[in-house]
């Protein structure tokens, strides 16, 4: 009786889950096929993946670690590197100099002719700059201890401010205390995020981190190709024809640090114009070296500085001081000392070194004869270096920084300068030259090839520039003919 009973219960079981299995609700067509039961298969997926999910994961036991445990736990542990770690080549120490950097400096106790310091006129201990620092430092101590706007300004600044502005026939100047923070500063200060800045790909990086700072876009154009500026200026205008309130820059250097290049500004003022952009033009190797009087690239190529919207530039080559400035008009100036971030929050620049600003530019208008002999020597050092055949001038025949590329590279940047470093290490030891190859930080961005870097002085002798191309000549054909 009770095995019927269950023999019915089981019939009545499975004619139900195939009456299920066959209702017309449960049956798919798949490529052709009758596939029946599919609704009972998802029902029944649907009811595992709950019971799983319901179920609690896996939890080890609770029981806390013993002191064993934590230590091989802290062995075990590898924190993060602070910095990433530096390879060989980044391992450099540079030549350290004992003495002032003038056109002849002490290295590793031995007296060598300096073309690695950029004191173009010679100024680097000129009695006039030395008496001007001594008297400013026993009226005014060393330094301001305070920014501009925050009782930092002292009457020197405003002195120094207006010698700057009388010398180059500007309306007006502000001082920066640092040269690179000049560029770091007034570039954010006039052009913002939407804004568009177009740049020479060659600009030294003080100008780099500038344009980063703006955030700015940012367009780069081949080094010193006015092609690629007005093709690029043809293309922006194009993009951005119809949009309002869209503040556009070129921004280049006057003579460019990483080649020695002088920028065509008669050209680039005419695509300015053409185009209708702002120019911000840095100075900070040309000040005080171009043009008949040092005025600069204005004066080098008879441009009225009125045609420029900003200048900018670093005190601490030609005037062989420090900080930095820019001039323009009275209300590019104004809103400096209230946007600019180097201005507002640095402490104002020492009052000696605005006090041998001014004695600098003093010196130069009383001795036009310091740019007759800067340019003779420079005109001495190219005959000699353009003799040496494995070698090529990529510099200005003007230029104070005369830069040497090879004329074979390796094909690699790391290999190239790992030759001319070899060079000048060699010059230095042997001939006591000290020159220098231009390594660049890995923060620099520019791609322009590696060289070999002279800044000439008006401070050298002419036998110091014999004895620098003769050097480079006869290191220079040792090195790269073991290379070839």
């Amino acid at each position: 009786m009770m095995n019927a009973s269950v023999l019915n219960f089981v019939n009545t079981t499975l004619d139900w889950v195939a009456y299920a299995l066959d209702a017309p609700s449960t049956r798919a067509v798949v490529f052709g096929f009758n596939i029946g039961g599919h609704l009972f298969i998802e029902v029944f997926l649907l009811v595992v993946i709950l019971f799983l999910l319901s179920q609690k994961s896996y939890k080890p036991p609770k029981r806390p670690l013993t002191n064993k445990e934590i230590d091989e736990l802290c062995d075990e542990w590898v924190p993060q590197p602070l910095i990433p770690s530096l390879n060989e080549e980044l391992h450099y120490e540079p030549p350290v100099l004992e003495s002032a950097a003038g056109p002849h400096t002490i290295v590793n106790g031995k007296d060598v002719v300096n073309f690695a310091s950029a004191n173009y006129l010679g100024l680097i201990g000129h009695q006039k700059l030395l008496d001007s620092c001594s008297s400013a430092l026993e009226k005014y101590g060393v330094g301001s201890c305070g920014p501009r706007g925050f009782y930092g300004t002292i009457d020197v600044h405003l002195d120094c401010e207006a010698r700057i502005a009388k010398f180059l026939g500007t309306p007006d100047s502000i001082l920066y205390s640092y040269g690179l923070s000049t560029m770091f500063s007034a570039i954010p200060a006039f052009s913002k995020k939407g804004d568009i800045i177009v740049a020479d790909e060659g600009v030294h990086w003080g100008i780099q981190n500038g344009l980063y700072l703006s955030r700015s876009t940012v367009v780069y154009f081949k080094h010193n190709d006015m092609d690629s500026l007005s093709k690029t200026l043809e293309n922006i205008t194009s993009k951005y024809k119809g949009t309002k309130n869209l503040r556009r820059y070129i921004v280049v250097e006057a003579l460019y640090q990483n080649s020695g290049q002088i920028a065509p500004l008669d050209e680039i003022i005419k695509l300015k114009e053409k185009y209708r952009f702002r120019i911000l033009l840095d100075e900070s190797n040309s000040f005080g070296v171009l043009g008949s009087s040092g005025r600069g690239l204005t004066e080098h190529y008879g441009v009225p500085v009125e045609k420029l919207d900003l200048i900018t530039a670093a005190m601490g080559h030609a005037l062989a001081t420090e900080g930095g400035f820019c001039t323009g008009s009275a209300r590019v100036v104004d809103h400096q000392r209230l946007s600019s971030s180097g201005y507002v929050f640095s402490a104002s620049l020492p009052p000696y070194l605005a006090s041998a600003a001014i004695t600098a530019i003093d010196v130069l208008d009383e001795n036009p004869n310091l740019l007759t002999k800067l340019k003779k020597n420079i005109a001495v050092l190219w005959k000699g270096l353009s003799k040496i055949p494995s070698f090529k001038i990529a510099s200005h025949p003007e230029s104070p920084i005369v830069y040497l590329r090879l004329k074979k590279s390796t094909g690699s940047l790391e290999d190239d300068l790992h030759l001319l470093e070899n060079i000048a290490e060699r010059v230095l030891k042997e001939d006591s030259v000290f020159v220098a190859a231009s390594r660049r930080s890995t923060l620099d961005k520019c791609k322009l090839p590696v060289g070999i870097r002279l800044f000439v002085s008006a401070g050298h002798e002419e036998s110091d520039l014999h004895k620098a191309s003769e050097s480079l000549e006869r290191v220079a054909a040792l090195v790269l003919g073991d290379c070839n």
